[in-house]
């Protein structure tokens, strides 16, 4: 193996990813924001926050993933310079995101009667009902947004979608800070004012990507002379067959995550506190996966499109061994200080806490230690389901997604946490199991695969 032939690839394959990096931890801020000012309020607005998100963040994995069906079939007829292709994926993309934005919105809200049947406390229930109102229309424009994102990143534009994120941000904290405090002319909404806020600002960031990708020369002949008389079911079809499969692989993972945390709460507010503080400290750095991953589906599926198998196989690698080499770096970060970063994230100056901050500093450190391997198994796992998106192979990674999570790491989780001491650490075992399960089967798959178009273009 010739290592040059991988690393001189890393330079672009980080200028791809770093604007859709930087672009998600935009989308993370937004709730860090709602956070962070609802926080003042109180504890049960706070709480009501979290639970309503918990439901939106659900339909919005759906959402998410259901649109990376757009960049590979964009970046394929890019490859074969086919601009009424391009241009037929884009309207048709666009369409089913806004049906999918508007069919989720309406099952969120219907959905959210399930938080009585979760016996939530009443008073956090009460609150959390109409801000899923107003935050689960907001999905409308997210997912709107990921069709003009998907597309942008189908022609290697990752940048205009992470401008677009930002100035949303500043709109975002302007709306809240004025709505939630009733600042100046505006009401005092509290809670509502931080949906609301949401609500602005993620209209305000399909309007921004629209104008930004509308206004420049590559991207303007794609907007003109809509027709819904151009629309094909041939074509509703394929992105459906390539989205739905991975809105399912997003939903296993999610839903995974999501019952680690009721697991963690299941054992008690300190076991809860440590899991959420891993949890944010591997989420942000499973961003930089995430770019890589949007990066090996881009690159790929251009590639697939030139039909070079053997340049693909390279290309692919190449992101695989970056991938393993950062996310190498931040285990080693974690390793290195899993007994310092717990503190970042309690108030260590009140003595009225120092008991439960002991217990809960205990359970995270080691939870930060396992969350050290787990980078690289969920670097790779997320990075090779990438490639496959490229490839446009979805059916079989849905199914291997969903063993490795729910038939292997799920019970593992569930026993480790509910009937050994391991409790909140073996919660954290078993993600870690799923995810290394689905790391190496989705690689196997990929290498099978790989191999097999290799063969088949040589016997051409």
């Amino acid at each position: 193996m010739n290592l040059s032939q991988y690393t001189k690839e890393f330079s672009y394959n980080l200028k791809l990813a770093y604007p859709v990096i930087l672009g998600m931890l935009g989308h993370t801020m937004i709730g860090i924001v709602d956070n962070f000012m609802v926080g003042s309020l109180g504890s049960t607005e706070l709480a009501a926050v979290s639970l309503g998100n918990s439901f939106i963040f659900i339909a919005m994995s759906i959402g998410i993933g259901f649109s990376t069906a757009i960049t590979p079939l964009t970046a394929e007829a890019d490859a074969e310079k086919d601009d009424k292709k391009i241009r037929t994926t884009f309207h048709h993309g666009l369409l089913l995101c806004i049906v999918l934005g508007v069919s989720l919105f309406i099952l969120t809200v219907l959905s959210k009667q399930i938080m009585y049947l979760m016996h939530q406390p009443k008073a956090v229930a009460d609150l959390a009902a109409p801000y899923i109102d107003w935050v689960a229309f907001s999905l409308i424009p997210v997912i709107i947004f990921q069709g003009y994102k998907q597309f942008a990143d189908g022609l290697s534009q990752t940048k205009y979608s992470m401008y677009a994120i930002f100035m949303a941000n500043v709109v975002h904290i302007f709306f809240n800070y004025v709505l939630i405090y009733g600042i100046w002319i505006f009401p005092k909404l509290g809670i509502l004012g931080a949906a609301l806020g949401t609500v602005i600002s993620r209209i305000m960031m399909v309007v921004f990507l629209h104008f930004l990708l509308r206004k420049n020369s590559k991207f303007k002949r794609y907007f003109k002379n809509f027709s819904f008389k151009e629309i094909r079911k041939s074509m509703l079809k394929k992105i459906i067959n390539l989205g739905l499969p991975s809105a399912m692989q997003m939903l296993f993972e999610v839903a995974l995550f999501t019952v680690a945390i009721w697991l963690s709460g299941s054992l008690g507010k300190n076991s809860q506190a440590a899991n959420q503080i891993a949890l944010v400290l591997a989420s942000t750095t499973f961003m930089v996966a995430m770019g890589l991953s949007v990066t090996a589906m881009i690159r790929v599926s251009y590639i697939k499109g030139s039909h070079d198998y053997k340049g693909l196989i390279i290309i692919a690698r190449s992101i695989f061994l970056l991938t393993i080499i950062l996310e190498t770096v931040f285990a080693l970060f974690f390793m290195i200080s899993h007994n310092f970063l717990p503190h970042l994230f309690l108030n260590m100056s009140d003595a009225s806490q120092a008991i439960d901050n002991g217990e809960i500093i205990a359970i995270a450190s080691k939870l930060l230690l396992i969350v050290a391997i787990f980078q690289i198994s969920d670097g790779i796992q997320v990075v090779v389901l990438g490639a496959l998106r490229g490839l446009q192979d979805v059916k079989i990674p849905m199914y291997i997604t969903f063993v490795a999570y729910w038939v292997i790491g799920f019970p593992i989780s569930f026993y480790l946490g509910k009937y050994t001491n391991l409790q909140a650490i073996g919660i954290w075992v078993g993600l870690l199991a799923g995810l290394s399960s689905a790391a190496l089967f989705l690689y196997i798959r990929f290498a099978r695969l790989t191999k097999k178009l290799v063969l088949q273009n040589q016997n051409k």
